[in-house]
């Protein structure tokens, strides 16, 4: 399992001051700041999509968690809890 985001078709800024975003094709999927992260799909439920989510939890320390089970999407947020998963959905962080 690669842990680190590829630069294909993807893009990434994390600022110094705790904000950034990760980009797969055209979509935003992961954007944070202080407070909240915002997942994002935009109708690409796919593996990779999924994939690219939990790589730049990883990456970026975001402590956040996207699986699929019985064809749905669920979410383990930094708190614990497990979420499913909605499109433009906000979580909080630690």
């Amino acid at each position: 399992m690669h842990n680190k985001l590829s630069n294909y078709r993807t893009t990434w800024t994390d600022r110094a001051d705790g904000c950034g975003h990760v980009t797969y094709i055209k979509t935003e999927i992961v954007s944070w700041d202080n407070d909240t992260i915002t997942l994002r799909h935009d109708g690409w439920d796919s593996v990779t999509t999924k994939r690219k989510m939990n790589q730049a939890s990883n990456q970026f320390c975001l402590q956040f968690g996207v699986y699929q089970r019985n064809f749905e999407w669920f979410v383990d947020t930094p708190q614990g809890e497990t979420l499913p998963f909605e499109d433009g959905m906000k979580i909080n962080r630690i």
